[in-house]
């Protein structure tokens, strides 16, 4: 082989490395980030390209894709009027809710009660008709979306709250809820269900006696339900595009359906 073909196809070589190497970094949502980290393991093995899926919360979402820090965000939320740099792309649809431990008695709460609850005005499950304890009011962290549209639908300011247990990811909600017989706390109801069926011990309360399923969510009568998101900065570039479209396509309906939400592509 001469030596400028010997440069050349080092040069190919070179190229393709470089393709290889190409890498995806999506962060954001704590409720996304289970799914999209299973639609990026399928994106990987049919395409080869390494995606790098981090959670963090939709507020790391934001501000990771505006820095630059992602190729792409997870937003369990819609875009509020102020973000009109970035553009989103529903893949999914979510709802948030009240869970309590699953030995609990209460079956239902008011809205004026979870308000109660949640500004230490009411402090005893007995005063709920349930059993003489204390309430454990678990609520979400800063930055998370979450807490955002629980916070709006209750018309609740977060000064306010009486939070016995701040949690960051939804696990960590579920996990102070079902070890702990007087803990409430709100999650996503993809979540909930996900580990309701698994056997964790935590129950789904109704919200203004519509029952907090994905079916609710999918036939559109559960009053607190929300968009999941992928998000750039900006129009997406072509590496972007290509995964955005696998992830809201029909080909990983599947994995959503599995967790328990409901697919923009039925």
């Amino acid at each position: 082989m001469g030596r400028l073909a010997g440069v050349a196809l080092l040069a190919l070589l070179l190229v393709a490395c470089g393709r290889n190497q190409e890498k995806i970094v999506i962060t954001g949502s704590s409720t996304m980030a289970p799914v999209i980290s299973e639609v990026a393991q399928r994106y990987e093995d049919e395409t080869g390209i390494q995606v790098d899926v981090q959670s963090g919360g939709t507020g790391r979402a934001i501000s990771d894709v505006r820095q630059g820090l992602a190729s792409i965000g997870m937003a369990s939320r819609s875009l509020h009027a102020d973000e009109n740099d970035l553009t989103a792309f529903t893949v999914a649809q979510d709802g948030i809710a009240m869970i309590v431990h699953r030995d609990n008695p209460v079956a239902v709460l008011s809205d004026d009660q979870v308000r109660a609850i949640y500004r230490g005005e009411v402090d005893n499950w007995s005063r709920l008709r349930g059993d003489d304890k204390a309430i454990t009011v678990v609520n979400k962290a800063e930055g998370r979306s979450t807490l955002e549209l629980f916070l709006a639908h209750f018309q609740l300011d977060n000064r306010t709250v009486q939070a016995d247990v701040v949690v960051g990811e939804n696990q960590q909600g579920i996990k102070a809820v079902a070890g702990d017989p007087a803990a409430i706390g709100y999650v996503s109801i993809g979540s909930a269900e996900y580990e309701a069926e698994a056997g964790t011990p935590i129950r789904l309360l109704p919200l203004r006696g519509v029952a907090a399923s994905t079916g609710a969510v999918n036939q559109k009568t559960y009053p607190l339900r929300r968009e999941l998101n992928l998000i750039t900065a900006g129009a997406p570039g072509d590496a972007q595009r290509a995964f955005i479209q696998f992830a809201g396509s029909p080909a990983v309906s599947d994995l959503y359906r599995e967790h328990y939400f409901v697919p923009a592509t039925r």
